[in-house]
């Protein structure tokens, strides 16, 4: 196959909580009333939010920067109100309207699809399902499920400056990476995913912490748990990966991601770690702290235990992280969750063993992952192999459980938001209805999601195709389907 540098990627492509039974009708249906009555007071502009009714403008044959919206006209209510009682499509009135659309040659010789009821888990279209199929971008389910269950969607990432040995006579302060890599150069921002935590903060708590202590000259150095010896960078990444901005060589701490720009394919400091304590460096010196010779990395071993903390910042909790990494498709976010997945299962803290332990944890969720092998958990790289019947599990055990109700509730909607903005907002029935994870490698297309169908019916689904002719015509033929499944009755 190709190198994935050929064509852009998805942009930036622990407890579990007590097992749900299959019936979870009263809790489900109250997220899904509640998301849709203000997701259509927010399309009408009359509540805050990202939605909107206003014209669209002219369509972007590549999704909008993160945070950008496509607006559309007559937008319907996000996830419409699903109901336990709606009929559920019959397996062949399904088959008999997605058949012909799976067919399309655009889809290319190597495709499955999965098509299941998320209320119960029962499948409804099969096509090739169990074979394992390059995911792209759609594998960060999986780390999103893996993160949310082991860790807990309100756990929050800590970033720390603690009192470290003296270096001869200079003090020393420790930058301690928590895993945060979505960090603010400035003042935190109580309302955003990324920049939640800002180092400008931190250094107000160190810079007073040490006033404190009768001290204003230190050395500043830097312990990273999930990368003592400097980045990492997965299997399947290329050099070209990062230096084009589709992703950072992973570290526990970084800067948005380690852009050097406010831009979504910004170049990447080459060590994000190393990069943020530079910035907490600067922000200490404009506080009067004289911060003396280069920031270096330290052993995180080395650390003593009961080290003073002189200072603390903490991220948006891991529901929001996870979120945001599924909606704007961020890999560096991806990987960084990883890392701290493998290091909640006790599995090596490096790549290698977060791609081994992501699906070990979906595992022990219910859902069944045979024959997914993972050469990252971002879905950048190349290698990687996951059944559709494994993303649909996960999207079903997202709808039965409150645990994982974030993997759902972080999804691009459909001509709305995330990676999905530029897309179906041309579809009645899917525009505002279809919530899905898009994945895009060179010959790679997928999509999975769920939607509320015309009945009212809320189905998971998930098409993968790794041998496509083209990218567009390729995320053209999903989309078909993907408005079909939304405006299909199929009884």
């Amino acid at each position: 196959m190709p190198s994935a540098s050929t064509v852009r990627p998805d942009r930036r492509a622990g407890r579990r909580g007590p097992r749900r039974p299959v019936v979870v009708a009263t809790a489900l249906l109250a997220v899904l009333v509640l998301l849709a009555g203000y997701a259509a007071a927010d399309a009408a502009d009359v509540l805050p939010g990202p939605l909107t009714t206003a014209p669209p403008p002219e369509p972007d044959p590549w999704p909008q920067a993160p945070g950008a919206e496509v607006p559309t006209e007559g937008a319907a209510p996000v996830l419409a109100e699903a109901s336990t009682a709606a009929p559920r499509p019959g397996p062949a009135a399904l088959a008999a309207v997605l058949d012909p659309l799976l067919g399309a040659p655009a889809l290319g010789p190597a495709r499955s699809a999965v098509v299941t009821d998320a209320l119960t888990g029962d499948v409804l279209l099969d096509e090739g399902g169990g074979a394992p199929r390059q995911p792209a971008s759609t594998v960060k389910l999986l780390t999103g499920a893996a993160a949310l269950s082991l860790l807990g969607g309100g756990t929050t990432l800590p970033t720390s400056v603690v009192l470290g040995a003296d270096d001869g006579a200079t003090p020393v302060v420790v930058l301690v990476a928590g895993g945060d890599v979505l960090l603010g150069a400035g003042a935190g921002d109580p309302g955003a995913v990324v920049g939640r935590a800002g180092l400008a903060d931190l250094a107000d708590e160190v810079a007073s912490a040490l006033a404190d202590r009768g001290e204003r000259r230190v050395a500043l150095r830097l312990a990273d748990p999930l990368a003592p010896s400097g980045p990492v960078r997965p299997a399947g990444w290329t050099p070209g990966d990062v230096a084009l901005g589709y992703a950072a060589d992973v570290t526990g701490v970084a800067v948005d991601a380690g852009r050097l720009a406010d831009e979504e394919y910004a170049p990447r400091a080459p060590d994000p770690g190393l990069a943020a304590a530079e910035v907490l460096a600067d922000r200490l010196r404009e506080r009067g702290v004289d911060v003396v010779g280069d920031v270096a990395r330290g052993d995180p071993a080395a650390l003593p235990q009961d080290a003073p903390v002189l200072g603390e910042v903490r991220s948006a909790p891991l529901a929001e992280v996870v979120g945001d990494v599924l909606r704007v498709s961020d890999n560096t976010g991806a990987e960084a969750l990883g890392l701290l997945v493998a290091r909640a299962s006790g599995a090596p803290v490096t790549p290698a063993g977060a791609a081994r332990a992501v699906p070990a944890a979906v595992a022990e969720l219910g859902v069944d992952v045979g024959g997914a092998e993972l050469a990252d958990v971002s879905g950048l790289g190349d290698g990687s192999g996951v059944p559709a019947t494994a993303l649909t599990g996960v999207l079903a055990a997202a709808a039965r459980e409150d645990a994982l109700r974030p993997v759902l509730e972080g999804l691009p909607v459909a001509g709305l938001t995330g990676s999905l903005a530029g897309r179906l907002g041309d579809e009645p029935a899917a525009r505002g209805q279809v919530r899905a994870k898009t994945g895009t490698l060179t010959g790679v297309s997928s999509l999975a999601g769920v939607t509320v169908d015309a009945d009212g019916r809320l189905l998971a689904f998930a098409v993968l195709a790794d041998e496509v002719p083209a990218t567009e015509a390729a995320r053209g033929a999903l989309d078909d389907v993907a408005a079909a499944l939304a405006g299909c009755g199929c009884r």
